[in-house]
């Protein structure tokens, strides 16, 4: 309309409506889904009222939908089927592998007590690294090899040196005192095998036939007959009258470190550093191997048979493993490791498994259940380097109840 001055009046113009943003609307479209979903559901609240007040169903189209019973209450829901891939046969209940593979309690052996180990007596009297060592059946003296080419015997008791041995020229490595005869056998890194009469305190014989360095022995217990491992690979056995070679067992391809041997089969156990441990049948000629167990991922360099049990260890630097007789069959790991190059090991009859290290370790074991009870380090002699604490050799006593061990510090240690 105009006015008298010719103006035009203009109606005052509403605010526009700032423009929504895409928050704002996916938050009413998500309302607007929700008010859809719950109108269904009051809808059957109000039949069921309806129903419940006047004691009957309603007149109408009814907008409520079939809800499943629940099931009771402590009562797992039923599992799907599943088609049977087996025509004709009926579905059969899913399975979920949670519910599969389920494990069992566990059984494994709790550990045994066992008293603690100490040190009580250091003998010194070696001029070099003690390699090897032997008890007396008679449990009054002991025999020790050593890196400077000598064997001594001790008294067991008092420590006190009663005897020195010489006729070897290179480390003495492997020693043993026959149950039979007044006989020690002591094998050297300079290829011989010696037998020295302990009457006469000299060799009576000497076994000829490997070709390397001589590095582990063994007497059977019910033959007169002895084993020897050495660096060809081989493990011979010899008959210690006539000094004839009765097997050369061949098989291994690396220096056979450790040796067992027992009455019945198999009657030699050898370990050596490709990993793998052999068992021999010396009943046949050539001896044959019956089983190889290639379960060590290192050098075994130390075995330990149980003096009840027919079981056995063999100790590399992975791992400590046993082992069941006759046919080998793995049992378990010790349930710690030791994290070192082991070179020797000792079981008595109380199950007490002790394990000697190159870095001074000296573990001790329950043989049942392989769990370690004690962990110990020898100490390196005064005036010794601190890389002289290996331990080389062990022996436990024929009561079980005292520990020797032959050590690179020169020292024997009780």
């Amino acid at each position: 309309m105009a006015g008298r001055g010719g103006a035009v009046a203009q109606a005052p113009a509403t605010a526009a409506a700032p423009p929504r943003s895409t928050t704002a609307r996916l938050i009413e479209a998500a309302s607007a889904a929700a008010s859809a979903a719950a109108a269904p559901s009051a809808s059957t609240a109000l039949v069921a009222s309806t129903t419940t007040a006047t004691g009957g169903p309603c007149t109408g189209p009814s907008t409520s939908r079939p809800v499943a019973p629940a099931p009771p209450v402590g009562v797992p829901p039923p599992r799907p089927l599943v088609p049977s891939t087996t025509p004709g046969a009926p579905p059969t209940e899913y399975t979920p592998s949670a519910v599969a593979t389920r494990s069992l309690p566990a059984r494994w052996p709790r550990p045994t007590w066992h008293a603690p180990w100490r040190c009580y007596r250091v003998v010194a009297g070696h001029l070099g690294w003690v390699r090897s060592l032997a008890v007396d059946p008679s449990n009054d003296w002991f025999v020790s090899g050593s890196a400077d080419r000598t064997i001594k015997v001790w008294d067991l008791a008092t420590g006190a040196l009663k005897l020195t041995l010489t006729g070897h020229i290179e480390q003495v490595t492997g020693l043993a005192v026959s149950p039979r005869h007044p006989y020690l056998f002591s094998a050297s890194l300079d290829k011989e095998v010696k037998c020295w009469d302990l009457e006469t305190n000299r060799v009576i014989r000497n076994y000829h036939g490997h070709l390397s360095g001589v590095y582990s022995l063994a007497l059977h217990p019910a033959l007169d007959v002895l084993c020897t491992g050495g660096r060809d690979g081989t493990v011979r056995v010899w008959d210690m009258r006539t000094r004839a070679q009765v097997h050369a067992l061949t098989g291994h391809t690396d220096t056979v470190a450790s040796l067992l041997t027992q009455s019945t089969d198999p009657q030699v156990i050898s370990g050596s550093h490709d990993r793998t441990v052999r068992l021999w049948d010396i009943r046949k000629s050539p001896g044959k191997s019956l089983a190889t167990l290639t379960y060590a991922k290192k050098a075994v360099r130390a075995l330990a048979a149980h003096p009840a049990e027919y079981t056995f260890v063999g100790c590399s630097a992975d791992a400590i493993k046993k082992y069941r007789l006759p046919s080998g069959t793995f049992l378990h790991n010790t349930l710690q490791h030791q994290r070192a190059i082991i070179n020797a090991a000792a079981v008595n009859e109380d199950g007490v498994l002790v394990t000697g290290a190159d870095d001074g370790g000296l573990w001790a074991w329950d043989w049942r259940s392989g769990n370690v009870f004690q962990r110990g380090a020898t100490v390196p002699q005064p005036g010794s380097l601190d890389a002289e604490a290996g331990i080389f050799a062990l022996a436990f006593d024929q009561t079980g109840s005292r520990l020797i061990s032959g050590e690179a510090d020169k020292t024997i240690k009780f």
